[in-house]
């Protein structure tokens, strides 16, 4: 992967959280990496990980949806920190 992805953040939050399900919503350009980005975390983790497929316009654009699904931590990169 060409770009830090701050994995060991990632995997530190969802041990944080104790999250048994994650989802991670990436910009178009890291869409091709996110089977490698999934696997990775889930080595790393107890979770199930699963990539939201939706649009992701930056920061303001989060899937509400996944509340249906469960999930106990959604983790977005975009291009800007925004948060913690």
């Amino acid at each position: 992967m060409a770009y830090d992805l701050e994995l060991d953040k990632v995997e530190a939050k969802i041990k944080a959280e104790n999250a048994k399900i994650v989802c991670i919503q990436l910009p178009e350009g890291l869409r091709p990496n996110a089977r490698e980005i999934v696997q990775e975390l889930e080595k790393r983790t107890n979770a199930k990980v699963i990539t939201w497929l939706g649009s992701c316009w930056g920061a303001c654009d989060l899937p509400l949806e996944v509340n249906r699904l469960g999930v106990d931590l959604l983790v977005q990169w975009g291009h800007t920190e925004w948060g913690h």
